[in-house]
């Protein structure tokens, strides 16, 4: 999730230097920041219970939740406040959230904590080895993938993070009926999402082209500002078919 706070670091070509010349895409870019000692405390006493180490295995997510439930991947949840939001709003289903930016994964511990939550688990590692390598064919009932880093550069649009080889990968791990829910505030990004998510013959959009934003996505502060300034925010939702 891109931050307007946290800018990514910059190498001295101008390009993110996480991902200055890329071979793979990957979900991330890593930013500047620093873990407060709320956060940190976090990590000492919740994270052996929240946090999912990286194993090249697949995961047994009724074991990883400690139950048998609709299970839900996050790609990206910035500081956690919407995760946290929508796992609240909706506490029957599991939420898997994959996020590499340290001070973002001890803020949701820290929510984690203070409002008492059971049904989100967090795999700190890069979100596109997770599903290669942790997540079965077949095993999510969603995926949420809310305001992924745009790259509005044109010649940086290459490294955005939905394109057909991840969004076959994404629609392969849904159940059938599963769906994909997308959002950015970047009407280029979301005319390209369109496209590519549109070309995917596993997935079926459930509008003629955007959707009405879900009930259970809150509006961040980032997009209700955005909102008064008269930015757009588009959702796009797919289903498995």
């Amino acid at each position: 999730m891109h931050n307007e706070s946290s800018p990514p670091s910059v190498a001295t070509d101008g390009a993110p230097a996480a991902v200055s010349h890329p071979k793979t895409i990957k979900s991330f870019v890593l930013r500047a920041g620093r873990t407060t000692s709320g956060q940190a405390k976090a990590f000492e006493t919740l994270g052996p219970q929240f946090l999912l180490p990286y194993r090249a295995a697949p995961l047994d997510l009724d074991a990883a939740f400690g139950r048998s439930a609709p299970n839900i991947l996050e790609i990206g949840f910035g500081m956690g406040e919407a995760t946290a939001s929508i796992a609240a709003l909706l506490p029957e289903k599991n939420f898997l959230c994959c996020e590499v930016h340290q001070p973002g994964v001890g803020a949701l511990l820290k929510r984690i904590g203070e409002q008492g939550q059971t049904n989100i688990r967090i795999c700190s590692h890069d979100a596109v080895e997770v599903i290669d390598h942790m997540l079965p064919l077949a095993s999510l009932d969603g995926i949420h993938v809310f305001f992924p880093d745009p790259w509005h550069k044109k010649k940086h649009n290459k490294r955005r993070l939905l394109q057909a080889p991840l969004v076959a990968k994404l629609a392969a791990r849904l159940k059938p009926g599963g769906y994909l829910h997308c959002a950015t505030d970047w009407q280029n990004y979301a005319e390209q999402m369109l496209e590519v998510l549109g070309a995917e013959p596993l997935l079926k959009n459930t509008a003629a082209d955007y959707a009405p934003k879900p009930d259970y996505r809150p509006l961040t502060k980032f997009e209700n500002r955005g909102i008064k300034l008269g930015h757009g925010v588009w959702d796009l939702v797919f289903t498995r078919v």
